[in-house]
């Protein structure tokens, strides 16, 4: 290690910078880039903060000789080619602080008696004189690497012929997210401002610089040193890992470039996947886990156990990881001596990297099926599941859909998965709930192995279908919405969306008025789901009409599934004191009436007043849709008047137009 401490202008002297292909991608968020700011801003005039070590490997002359783009300045200039180990972060954070303040003081400007050019020279790019096309990037990734045509097109703003081969990733948008943040603090800099701020980035932050000797394997020391700062996750200690043993293999070069290839390949569509949907990005972990249940989990699976005699497999984090990074894919796998079992060969690696590439496809589409070329009611089906909760049901659909590629098949599966998600969450705070989780894993379980899919399904609907013959099944209903009300109720806003659909669907219009993101956001002081009849009823109109009911009547009234409504819009909380004809009209409002908003508010309007009797009429028929739309059999009024906790009320018809 260099014991001298060298600030990035000298360490930009007669150097090129590579993050190579075993490395991640830009990680660095909010937070980091927010701490990265107050270190400089903290820093005064004179001083200098320690920014850490930077680990570099000199690239050999065999690999060097092909970048075509760079031999004139390493032959010509004598410029040294190095990757870099650790430090990434940090060093791409700086040049592109550095690129934000060039693109704010414009080109042909000086700063600091330094031409603006001169400063992207030393730190961007540079060409071989100014009538050159030829440029060779000071700093970049390998072109392996998918963040590289973004970085030097959308980061250092300059013109590729290739730009559209990239595909944005997480790591792209890191990078979109960290020029965005600088450009925004540097609105208002005065031009003494910007001066300041590029000396203390370019001569105040000081690095140690450590090259790596030959005889060190780099792809262990990147795993070793990048647990400092922001942690590796999973994947990319995955990537680092099969990239590693790539190298140790015995096969032929070509068969191992082959092999690298593809894995880079993978990581590309696993990391475009991931972060396809910017305002959605799927969890890298999550992901992992389901493949690893899909690909290994017929190693542990026995068809012929028993429910009871199956041990579960914990789904969390580090089961699967020290799974694939302690025991699969280490170095002594891959010797002769081993069993053949066990052996971890170029095929393999091949192979499990063919089918993570192939699975990360059909993960997004789970996740965003509108987006999908899917069947439309396969979508629908999606659709609903995404809104009840996927995470825990993905794995077990992941492997159905890869078993399974009949449309027909698919749509009873997620038929019956939805009902069975949505039959849990009204038993899930009975005692003797069943585990949702352990049930889907064990289905996951058997489809990875040998079971047919139609089995899984004939399973699932035999385990909705026992639930309703279990004697505690009405209790156990009746003794959480007892507890907790229907406002509570953690399927609340799915069953109050679905009855809308289902409305929606029997319309004239068909046209959706609720949005399901909007809906299901939880915003202060502001709600989704009204008490047509108020917590705080002080109006004389709800006064006349309750003021004969006990407290706790009033109560249960308030909270019943029947005085449940969704709103098109979110309200003020403050507007649901207002009496039900305001309400119904919007007047005084200040926001939409029922008149004019969701169909179940439209259905609502059609009550000539709201009172107990109105709160049972709806409850009762929000009770029957539900017994239809998830077949669930209560067929007795008195257990469905009990279940709405209104059982001393009747059913009228006297309250509707």
């Amino acid at each position: 290690m260099d014991t001298q401490l060298q600030s990035l202008s000298k360490i930009f002297t007669e150097r090129l910078f590579r993050i190579p292909d075993y490395q991640r991608g830009y990680a660095w968020e909010q937070k980091q880039l927010r701490e990265f700011w107050s270190d400089i801003n903290q820093l005064e005039p004179g001083k200098n903060h320690y920014t850490g070590v930077l680990t570099l490997e000199s690239v050999p002359e065999d690999l060097y000789k092909k970048w075509e783009a760079d031999l004139w300045i390493i032959d010509a200039r004598s410029f040294q080619p190095f990757y870099i180990v650790d430090g990434q972060q940090r060093l791409t954070t700086s040049i592109i602080l550095i690129q934000a303040i060039l693109e704010h003081i414009g080109a042909e400007t000086r700063l600091n008696f330094t031409h603006s050019r001169d400063i992207q020279k030393k730190f961007i790019f540079d060409s071989k004189d100014d009538d050159s096309i030829s440029k060779s990037y000071i700093f970049g990734y390998e072109q392996d690497n998918p963040s590289y045509e973004y970085l030097k097109t959308y980061v250092f703003g300059d013109y590729s012929t290739t730009a559209s081969d990239f595909k944005e990733t997480i790591y792209t948008q890191n990078l979109e997210r960290a020029k965005l943040f600088f450009k925004e603090r540097l609105e208002g800099f005065s031009h003494d401002d910007l001066g300041i701020l590029y000396k203390k980035v370019t001569q105040q932050l000081l690095f140690n610089i450590f090259t790596i000797a030959e005889e060190v394997d780099v792809c262990v020391a990147f795993e070793t040193m990048n647990n400092r700062g922001k942690p590796l996750s999973y994947l990319e200690l995955l990537k680092n890992r099969l990239i590693y043993l790539s190298l140790k293999l015995q096969d032929s070069d070509y068969e191992k470039k082959a092999l690298r290839r593809t894995i880079n390949d993978c990581w590309k569509a696993i990391y475009h996947n991931l972060g396809r949907n910017k305002s959605k990005p799927l969890d890298d972990d999550q992901f992992l886990s389901a493949h690893y249940l899909l690909y290994f989990g017929n190693n542990s699976y026995n068809p012929d156990e028993t429910e009871e005699q199956t041990r579960p497999v914990r789904m969390y984090r580090p089961d699967y990881s020290s799974f694939l990074l302690e025991y699969w894919f280490v170095q002594r796998n891959i010797a002769d001596d081993i069993p053949l079992k066990q052996r971890v060969t170029l095929k393999r690696i091949h192979d499990y990297v063919i089918s993570l590439q192939f699975c990360v496809e059909t993960w997004y589409k789970l996740f965003n099926p509108l987006e999908s070329e899917l069947d439309d009611e396969i979508k629908i089906w999606l659709d609903k599941i995404n809104r009840i909760g996927i995470d825990v049901l993905a794995p077990l659909i992941l492997n159905f859909f890869i078993k399974e590629v009949s449309g027909n098949q698919r749509k009873e599966f997620l038929r019956n998965l939805e009902r069975f998600a949505f039959i849990n969450m009204l038993l899930r705070r009975g005692s003797h709930t069943p585990n949702l989780r352990q049930k889907v894993l064990l289905w996951t379980r058997r489809i990875s192995g040998s079971v047919k899919p139609s089995k899984i399904i004939s399973d699932i609907e035999q385990a909705s279908n026992e639930l309703f013959n279990a004697k505690y099944y009405m209790e156990s209903m009746v003794e959480m919405f007892r507890d907790v009300g229907f406002y509570k109720w953690v399927g609340i806003r799915y069953f109050l969306f679905e009855y809308n659909l289902y409305l929606q669907e029997n319309s004239k219009t068909n046209r959706q008025k609720i949005v399901w993101p909007e809906f299901n956001e939880n915003k202060e002081d502001f709600v989704t789901v009204e008490h047509i009849f108020p917590k705080t009823a002080d109006d004389e109109y709800w006064k006349s009409r309750f003021g004969h009911c006990s407290s706790k009547l009033k109560s249960r009234l308030c909270d019943s599934l029947g005085n449940l409504l969704p709103l098109s819009r979110p309200k003020n909380s403050s507007l649901q004191n207002k009496p039900f004809p305001d309400k119904v009209a919007g007047n005084g409002l200040s926001c939409v009436g029922y008149r004019y908003g969701c169909y179940a508010e439209n259905e609502v309007c059609g009550y000539a007043e709201w009172n107990p009797q109105a709160i049972v009429n709806r409850g009762l028929k929000l009770i029957n849709f539900m017994e239809e739309r998830w077949k669930i059999p209560i067929d007795d009024q008195s257990k469905r008047l009990f279940l709405l906790g209104l059982e001393e009320l009747k059913e009228t018809d006297n309250n509707e137009v």
